[in-house]
C-alpha cells in the first residue's frame, strides 16, 4: 500500500506514513493500491482501475451492515451485489434464481445459501476490512 499524500510504500496495518506522518485515511493524493498520483476529483485510478475512498459514490461510501443485511435478506436475487456495484455478479445470481426456480427451486436456494453466507461474511468483518476487500479492492465472490 503506498501513502496518499506522498506515495512511500507503507505497509497496510500502519496508522500513519512514516514518511510524512499522515493517516491512511487522509486525502487522496497518490492511489492506495500502485501508488500514481491521482487528480483530485478522480475516482477511479486510471493505471489500477482500483476505487479510490473518499472520492464520489465509487468508494468510501458503502456500508457493511447495509450490504449484510441485503445479501441476507435478498440475497437470492443479488440485490446486495448491486448495491456495492458488481452488476455482472448481481445479474449471475438473479439469472440463477429465476432460471433455477424451473428446477425443483435449486437455484434460488443456492443463491439464498451465497447471499447468506456473504451477509455474514459482510457483518463479521471490521469497518476497514469491509472497506479495503469490498469496496476498494472490489473482491466480487465470498
Amino acid at each position: 500500500m503506498f501513502c496518499r499524500n506522498c506515495g512511500e510504500n507503507v505497509n497496510e496495518k500502519a496508522i500513519a506514513c512514516p514518511k510524512c506522518g499522515v493517516p491512511p485515511m487522509a486525502e487522496n493524493k497518490f492511489c492506495h493500491n500502485c501508488g500514481k498520483p491521482t487528480q483530485p476529483n478522480q475516482v477511479v485510478c486510471t493505471q489500477c482501475g482500483v476505487g479510490l475512498a473518499g472520492r464520489g459514490s465509487v468508494a468510501g461510501s458503502k456500508s457493511k451492515v447495509a450490504a449484510g443485511l441485503l445479501g441476507i435478506f435478498l440475497g437470492a436475487l443479488g440485490i446486495h451485489k448491486f448495491y456495492l456495484g458488481y452488476s455482472k455478479e448481481g445479474l449471475i445470481m438473479l439469472g440463477v434464481c429465476i432460471v433455477g426456480s424451473f428446477a425443483f427451486w435449486l437455484g434460488p436456494i443456492a443463491a439464498s445459501v451465497i447471499g447468506l453466507i456473504e451477509g455474514i461474511i459482510y457483518l463479521t468483518k471490521s469497518d476497514e476490512q469491509f472497506d479495503l476487500t469490498y469496496v476498494r479492492n472490489r473482491k466480487p465472490w465470498f
